[in-house]
């Protein structure tokens, strides 16, 4: 990602964290894709300074298939699960969880390697990936950590949800609503300065859930074939299926926030910025993102160094090219 110095310009801040991190070894996980039902095993590597989040599709004999950067310009589909690939077809789909633990964690630059055609759903939350990052290890690199700071509000509201980015000055923040008609969820609320240790406690373990009356429509659509109490949080009408019950009393809520952390993982680099959704997804998290991107001068590319942000790039030169299209934004 290609960046343009703009000379004279420093803002005061404190960032922890404030050098790029990558890998200390490789680890592997393995288990099934929540929609394909198909098993996987996707091994993360070290990866280069400045590389980002790198996938790669592995074929049978072990080679590449086909490689591509985790950012917005990736995102193929967004119905149920964030997909990612490129003009060829999709890559791999569901990598949301994954995107959330390294983005949570301040996982910079790292290499997915993925066998199948969907990050595996492990527990439906993202706490095995936590596990498999801590596993490995992480390495703080020489180069300074970048990030897209936001400067102006960027909204989208469709079909009565609604989904903003604004400037913030204390890190990367999200507020969360979510409203159901259902007596075991209603209205909740949740909001979050993400950081790591919060990240750990708060939002690793919330479990990706559906409703049993959904489960044949989902089928029948090529959906949630691999899905399982063992992946879900399964919810009748009146209660909840699985045998361990709920991790939190508001997991609903938190699961949301763990899908945004990962969908505007997208950005390309951390964000400095809080997002509001309320009652989004994969979709409006999206287009959020897509229409940030857009909106040129919302946003610029800043380098975090000891007690200091400098900028160095704009939106135009800092290699996240915006798309042909936007969404309507404010």
């Amino acid at each position: 990602m290609g960046t343009a110095a703009l000379a004279g310009f420093a803002v005061r801040i404190s960032m922890k964290g404030a050098k790029q991190t990558t890998l200390r070894d490789q680890v592997a996980v393995s288990g099934i894709g929540v929609h394909s039902g198909q098993p996987v095993t996707m091994t993360l590597h070290p990866g280069d300074d400045d590389s980002g989040i790198v996938f790669q599709r592995i074929a049978a004999d072990g080679s590449i298939e086909r490689e591509i950067r985790a950012d917005v310009r990736a995102v193929t589909a967004t119905e149920f699960a964030t997909v990612l690939g490129d003009a060829k077809g999709p890559i791999c789909s569901t990598a949301e969880h994954l995107l959330a633990a390294l983005r949570g964690l301040n996982v910079d630059n790292v290499v997915v390697e993925i066998d199948g055609p969907e990050v595996p759903i492990m527990d439906g939350s993202a706490v095995a990936f936590v596990d498999a990052l801590d596993q490995a290890g992480l390495t703080t690199r020489a180069l300074p950590r970048r990030y897209i700071e936001v400067l102006k509000p960027v909204r989208v509201a469709r079909d009565g949800a609604l989904g903003e980015l604004r400037p913030y000055a204390h890190g990367f923040r999200v507020e969360a609503e979510i409203e159901f008609d259902h007596p075991l969820i209603g209205k909740q609320a949740l909001a979050l300065d993400i950081e790591p240790k919060t990240f750990r406690n708060e939002i690793a373990r919330a479990r990706t859930f559906g409703f049993m009356k959904d489960v044949a429509k989902l089928w029948s659509a090529g959906y949630a074939l691999g899905a399982s109490f063992e992946n879900t949080l399964v919810v009748s009408e009146d209660r909840v299926l699985n045998a361990d019950g709920l991790r939190y009393p508001d997991e609903f809520v938190r699961h949301k926030v763990l899908d945004a952390v990962g969908d505007l993982a997208l950005a390309g680099l951390p964000l400095l910025a809080a997002y509001k959704t309320v009652r989004g997804g994969h979709k409006l998290n999206n287009a959020v993102l897509s229409a940030l991107m857009a909106y040129k001068t919302a946003w610029r590319v800043v380098e975090a160094s000891e007690g200091t942000r400098r900028v160095r790039g704009q939106a135009q030169t800092a290699g996240l090219s915006a798309p042909a299209y936007g969404p309507e934004v404010s």
